[in-house]
């Protein structure tokens, strides 16, 4: 087949040249009942033509059933179309797109939801299924055949050492310059692990390039597909009211001895939270900056531009196609800031630990004990998965917790008496933030972070509800070292108690 020569320039090695072919050959290595092991990782840097392939495959009715492991979300040009076609038998770790969400919900794909940080160690311990192919999307091939990432790196380089063969997508609209930003490092299995040795978030501590022997390679398809990107969300009143609590908490922490100036490294999560957060970052006095993250939104890099950071590391970027563009034209501002790691050691429990990490995590609700749901509706209706929020929580120096008082227009209370899944518990949240105010829950006993989250974080047309809770669920509590009670809580739920 004729290959295009921006593709000649960006396969170096001669041997991988050789396997150029089109989408549908590749798919061809791809049999039933297979296990893949996907790139991408928040919805950057996943393929997106082989997978259109397979599921016009499914289309004709042949079974795929297919298990697909991943960093974390990748676009709908692979979930959705797998999902849709009928093509997906198990998705794990993590995933964030709507037809693949109800698909699981309605019992028709399995999900297992897993900490990110333990999805290659469980994939190169053999607790997984075996990989039979690796689908990378690349921007280069050097020239010993070693995998150039594009805007992500999540698993890929635990799925293409351990899969039976790997298959690149080279997309050529991803600029070749990317190459250089990537840091790869695969720790020893245990007991010879050694301390991961990043002392600074900027630290580099691996080679630039994904290892990966010629011969294991078996087709190279070219790509032209953009990723989807995110559309953030809109940061309303409230959200840019929790912004200045935390920025006001943060503040208080440096005024008060418990935080160093310049700040220990931040992580937050993905979405108009975040948004509203480095918005906050951006006009506040916090200089010298520092981000040790698993997902890099494009604002981070607003930020960069404001001159408020130093270095930002993550395992993948995620912005708008507009976004993106813009920061292929710019990429060499943030070559010496930016860092794309494994999400083994983005959110290494060990480094997040000794940096003293400021986690900003999401919550869909939390109670009146600290607990915090960040993955069900309802105790039962998955969202997206636990993710890496886990992993920052339980090791942050600070692990902080925000959401709105309400939901659904103010119809809910997002503070509930018991929430009806628990992703973190009381252990772990130390910080409870929305547009109310803080809660700051570190050495207080169960009673005063009940009276306290009431205060400070719930509605205020909720709080005579849940106080009525608290104070029913003390009287009919046989320990009051933990007091609950299932029908008050049923009655707040169901809301039969007065208002």
């Amino acid at each position: 087949m004729n290959i295009s020569e921006e593709l000649k320039k960006r396969i170096r090695n001669p041997e991988v040249i050789g396997k150029v072919c089109t989408a549908k050959e590749a798919a061809s290595f791809i049999k039933p009942d297979m296990t893949l092991g996907v790139s991408g990782f928040g919805k950057s840097g996943y393929t997106k033509v082989v997978a259109k392939e397979l599921a016009a495959r499914a289309e004709a009715g042949e079974k795929l059933n297919l298990t697909v492991y991943s960093g974390a979300s990748v676009g709908d040009e692979f979930d959705g179309v797998l999902t849709r076609a009928g093509a997906l038998y198990c998705r794990i770790p993590y995933q964030n797109n709507k037809d693949l969400r109800n698909a699981i919900n309605e019992g028709k794909v399995k999900y297992v939801d897993l900490p990110i940080s333990v999805m290659a160690k469980w994939v190169r311990s053999n607790y997984l299924n075996h990989i039979d192919v690796a689908l990378v999307e690349a921007a280069a091939i050097d020239e010993n055949g070693n995998i150039i990432p594009t805007l992500s790196v999540g698993a890929t380089e635990t799925y293409v050492a351990c899969a039976d063969k790997v298959i690149v997508e080279l997309n050529t609209q991803v600029p070749a310059c990317v190459e250089g930003i990537h840091d790869i490092y695969i720790p020893e299995p245990a007991p010879y692990t050694k301390p991961i040795n990043i002392l600074k978030s900027g630290d580099r501590i691996g080679t630039p390039y994904i290892p990966c022997s010629p011969s294991k390679i078996v087709a190279v398809v070219e790509s032209d597909v953009l990723d989807c990107g995110i559309t953030a969300g809109v940061v309303d009143d409230e959200f840019r009211k929790m912004s200045e609590n935390l920025i006001s908490f943060l503040k208080n922490e440096v005024k008060e001895g418990r935080l160093c100036n310049p700040l220990p490294p931040l992580q937050a999560g993905i979405g108009a939270v975040s948004d509203a957060v480095i918005q906050g970052l951006k006009e506040s006095d916090f200089t010298h900056l520092n981000v040790f993250s698993e997902i890099v939104q494009g604002s981070f890099l607003t930020l960069a531009d404001a001159g408020k950071i130093d270095s930002i590391s993550g395992a993948g970027i995620t912005m708008s196609q507009d976004e993106m563009k813009e920061f292929y034209k710019n990429i060499e501002r943030y070559r010496d800031k930016l860092v794309l790691r494994p999400m083994e050691i983005s959110n290494s429990h060990e480094v997040i630990r000794r940096l003293g990490v400021i986690a900003i995590n999401t919550a869909i609700e939390a109670d009146l004990y600290g607990n915090v749901n960040s993955s069900y509706i309802g105790g039962t209706r998955l969202m997206n998965g636990v993710g890496g929020s886990g992993d920052f929580c339980q090791n942050a120096g600070v692990s902080i917790f925000i959401t709105k008082s309400t939901a659904k227009n103010g119809r809910l209370s997002s503070i509930v008496p018991i929430v009806s899944h628990i992703d973190h518990t009381s252990k772990n949240v130390q910080i409870l933030i929305t547009e109310q105010g803080v809660a700051d829950l570190r050495g207080l006993d169960v009673i005063e972070r009940a009276d306290l989250i009431i205060d400070k974080c719930a509605h205020p047309k909720f709080r005579k509800e849940l106080k009525k809770y608290l104070s029913k669920a003390i009287v009919l509590s046989e320990h009051l070292a933990y007091p609950y009670s299932e029908e008050a809580a049923m009655m707040f739920h169901n809301g039969e108690m007065e208002v």
